[in-house]
């Protein structure tokens, strides 16, 4: 199937009841469909797989974008996306690894993904696997501890297949007088900041060799309207 921006749009618009978090679904669609369509080595006939690529969305609130992608790539069904937050609905209103074919973590609950794709790439590390994992997460999410002590431990630990992208909306509560990357090299990462929304610069981040540290991706996209959650 080729897919076009339009298409990927087209498919966003099937899923409806869930305005409040449209801003911060679609702040998030570059950089998914860069990771699926040029980066992750996963698709539907590899998701259980042992050594396939993994990416956890732990920016889980408003998954449209996420959706639409695995719809695009043959993971779920596109006619699944008219029946969204619906009760018969294949699809959860966060992503739900054990009814949405391809989703790989249950998210929503900010803090948790990077605390898991570092336990994931320790435990691929111990198994001699090569397999990479992804994690991306938002701006507001370093306001759980839990990313801080996960960013320390991974710097540390030279976790080099793992990579997240921090999709940064100008909206992260702390505010960062030195920028989000700055924060992750204090802690040992390969850390660059991009346009979110350009998706040659994500792909270069996100394939560029990490010198055996882990690598921080920081996406900026700036809200599509004021007030949009991020």
């Amino acid at each position: 199937m080729q897919t076009t921006e339009e298409t990927l749009q087209d498919l966003i618009a099937r899923m409806t009841g869930d305005n409040k978090h449209l801003a911060a679904a679609t702040s998030t669609l570059d950089a998914i469909w860069v990771l699926y369509d040029r980066v992750l080595n996963v698709s539907p006939e590899t998701i259980d797989d042992p050594d396939r690529d993994r990416f956890y969305l732990s920016k889980g609130h408003g998954p449209m974008a996420y959706y639409a992608v695995l719809a695009a790539k043959g993971f779920i069904d596109p006619d699944a996306l008219d029946v969204w937050r619906t009760f018969d609905s294949p699809l959860g209103m966060h992503p739900d690894h054990v009814i949405a074919p391809g989703v790989e973590i249950s998210s929503g609950s900010l803090g948790h993904g990077l605390p898991l794709g570092v336990g994931t790439a320790l435990a691929l590390r111990a198994q001699g696997r090569d397999a990479r994992v992804f994690v991306l997460i938002g701006d507001g999410e370093f306001d759980e501890g839990s990313n801080h002590e996960t960013m320390a431990i991974a710097g540390r630990l030279g976790l080099d297949r793992l990579t997240v992208i921090v999709i940064d909306n100008k909206t992260a509560s702390l505010g960062w007088p030195d920028g989000i990357a700055k924060r992750f090299e204090m802690e040992g990462w390969l850390a660059s900041t991009v346009d979110g929304r350009d998706q040659d610069q994500l792909y270069q981040a996100l394939t560029r060799e990490t010198d055996g540290r882990p690598r921080a991706v920081v996406a900026e996209v700036l809200p599509i309207s004021e007030g949009s959650a991020a």
